[in-house]
């Protein structure tokens, strides 16, 4: 394990964090961020070399597209909205100063069970918990994160009960399997990777959701969306990831182009516009002015696999190497909220997008931890996952 020498602990002005707490509930604002470019000359000169890397594979792929001057367009501004949420990480310096996104976050908690209960009763919280703009999976993700930022946030504050307990029922209200696959991996790894003592309650959650899925479907409890965590079925992601590969073998250099692999995505495409399933039950369909960018949202519902149709071999490369080399250092550093991110967002990859921009703030918040991890690579203190108390899906169902 590398062990980089203690340093000043950084706390931003008090603007930032509220900036933090509001992005969640208004996504825009992370586009803040890009007043954080300059400090990408901050990271250590290995860590610049693997992010320029990663920015070239983009924008060279981009010439390989079927469509090259709009997907140079596309692979640009896609590249510097990541290259500025990893500048912002660079900026934060350190995990704890992530901490005003519960917040948010528990807002976003609490209006979704505020919006379905009022809208649709406990039949829209049968039907699956939902959100007005967060997809359900993606509000499944969400509720993860709160609970990673609860149980790292050290003390003993009297909201951590309650936080825990919110984040804890929306995600098994929204029954989502994905974020239960982020859930378990990342808290593993944290607990794997942790500098200090072994940490076995960092299990607690992954445990106590596996045992309530177990109950519920043994009890046979008329709990669906518990019911579903344990299911097996796919949800038509096989279909899915087959468009995928067999999009990207039409361009297999440098793929179709950043945000139009929609219309290869025939299982998906064929549905036409949609929004939240949560306002579908309400119905409130796609406005006709969106439904012609319809296809721009459309994911592979695996991240490499999207990647690769987007962005061909030459800009997997790239993505690649930034997530191994991100990896491998986040394990050194041993800070268990980054690590959990970090390898649970990877992990959930496998079967949705979940670092992919722009999203409604946790695929930011990915690229964000990335920023941190590189910044504390540079043989300064991380601080963190020390969250000391004070002195950010998916189209299948």
């Amino acid at each position: 394990m590398v062990r980089p020498p203690e340093s000043a602990a950084f706390s931003p002005p008090p603007w930032v964090g509220w900036l933090l707490a509001l992005v969640p509930v208004f996504p825009p604002l992370y586009l803040a961020a890009f007043g954080a470019l300059g400090k990408l000359r901050t990271l250590p000169l290995a860590a610049r070399g693997v992010l320029l890397f990663f920015a070239a594979t983009q924008l060279v792929a981009a010439l390989f597209t079927p469509q090259p001057l709009l997907s140079l367009g596309l692979a640009t501004a896609r590249t510097l909205l990541i290259l500025a949420m990893v500048a912002a990480g660079a900026y934060l310096r350190e995990s704890r100063n992530l901490r005003p996104l519960l917040w948010g976050q528990l807002v976003i908690c609490a209006t979704a069970w505020g919006y379905t209960l009022f809208t649709q009763g406990w039949a829209g919280v049968q039907e699956r918990l939902g959100h007005p703009y967060y997809y359900i999976v993606s509000l499944g993700l969400v509720a993860v994160v709160a609970l990673w930022f609860v149980l790292f946030w050290r003390g003993t504050a009297w909201w951590h009960w309650p936080a825990g307990l919110l984040a804890l029922a929306t995600f098994l209200a929204a029954g989502s399997r994905g974020p239960l696959l982020a859930l378990a991996v990342g808290s593993l790894a944290a607990l794997a990777f942790s500098q200090r003592q072994r940490r076995w309650w960092l299990l607690i959650p992954a445990v106590a959701v596996l045992l309530i899925a177990t109950l519920t479907t043994t009890l046979k409890l008329p709990i669906e969306p518990v019911e579903r965590l344990l299911n097996d079925q796919t949800s038509g992601r096989e279909y899915v990831w087959k468009d995928a590969v067999l999009g990207w073998q039409t361009s297999p250099v440098g793929g179709v182009g950043p945000y139009q692999g929609g219309p290869y995505l025939t299982y998906l495409f064929k549905d036409g516009c949609q929004l939240t399933p949560t306002l579908e039950r309400n119905e409130i369909g796609c406005p006709a002015g969106l439904s012609r960018w319809s296809s721009v949202w459309l994911i592979a519902h695996n991240a490499w696999l999207h990647w690769l149709l987007e962005s061909g071999v030459i800009g997997l490369s790239g993505l690649v190497a930034l997530m191994v080399y991100t990896l491998w250092r986040s394990a050194l550093l041993g800070d268990p909220l980054l690590v959990a991110v970090l390898y649970g967002f990877t992990a959930m990859n496998v079967v949705d997008v979940v670092i992919a921009v722009p999203s409604p703030h946790f695929s930011e918040l990915w690229w964000v931890c990335v920023g941190i991890t590189l910044y504390a690579g540079a043989g300064r203190s991380p601080a963190v996952g020390r969250l000391l108390p004070a002195a950010p899906v998916s189209t299948l169902r």
